[in-house]
């Protein structure tokens, strides 16, 4: 792990420990971040894929049920389905269970929720490509044991005591190399690279759909697939954190510095 690494998930260990002895905080407070929160993730994530709903109008198809004129039905469900998922997400956190590849079909199957009933959590059985990329994701007959792979190399991880922001990381960038599903590859790696920061304390790192953001976390993630160096995307995503981190505990009145 290079300095500027280890520094930035240092800094991270110290805003959670700000954020741990914050705790236990308002209940009514504790939902209203959460619920303004997830709508800024649901937005988010849903833009990186191309979904044009503004925040507001995101706001307002999943908390009020309003239909926005001139958007397709698509659109609104990827904003209802996702603040599901992310529901799901954080009830899971919570309970202990040791996350599998059932976990990750179920995140799956609530993005495409009303969208893509035949593939909604199922592996995909034709080869793609990810246009923009250089990465070509595996053939169809290779995903179960990658995935199986995968999933071993996380409890791996887990027994060794790695990072969880370096676990997260990992579990975002390895699904996406994967590629296992039709549709809904990057979402579906967010909501798992949030889930296992769940897990661990931290806070859920939303990755913004701007061009130039889109443009770096495309890029780091090029760098991870192609050019074997995941630091790259580690780091991304330990700065991504610590935003997050510093921006909660901005909202709790704690303060980051």
């Amino acid at each position: 792990m290079n300095d500027k690494l280890a520094a930035i998930l240092q800094e991270c260990d110290a805003l959670k420990a700000r954020l741990s002895g914050a705790r236990p905080l308002p209940a009514e407070a504790l939902k209203k971040i959460e619920d303004a929160l997830a709508i800024e993730y649901t937005y988010e994530s849903n833009r990186i894929e191309g979904n044009t709903l503004t925040l507001q109008e995101t706001e307002l198809v999943v908390n009020e049920g309003v239909t926005i004129s001139g958007k397709s039905m698509r659109e609104h469900l990827e904003a209802i389905n996702h603040a599901e998922a992310i529901g799901y997400i954080r009830d899971f956190a919570k309970c202990g269970i040791g996350i599998s590849e059932r976990t990750i079909k179920e995140i799956h199957a609530l993005v495409l929720h009303g969208i893509n009933r035949e593939n909604a959590g199922r592996y995909r059985s034709v080869p793609v490509m990810i246009s923009g990329s250089r990465h070509i994701p595996p053939q169809p007959y290779l995903i179960e044991k990658q995935m199986e792979d995968f999933m071993l190399h996380l409890q791996e991880m887990e027994a060794q005591k790695v990072h969880p922001i370096l676990v997260a990381a990992y579990s975002h960038a390895e699904l996406v190399r994967i590629h296992p599903f039709i549709d809904g590859n990057g979402r579906t790696s967010r909501l798992l690279m949030n889930l296992y920061l769940l897990r661990c304390g931290y806070t859920i790192v939303n990755l913004k759909g701007t061009d130039d953001a889109k443009l770096a976390y495309y890029t780091a993630l090029e760098a991870s697939h192609i050019d074997k160096r995941p630091e790259a995307f580690q780091w991304f995503v330990a700065d991504a954190e610590k935003a997050s981190l510093e921006r909660y505990l901005s909202i709790l009145g704690v303060g980051g510095d």
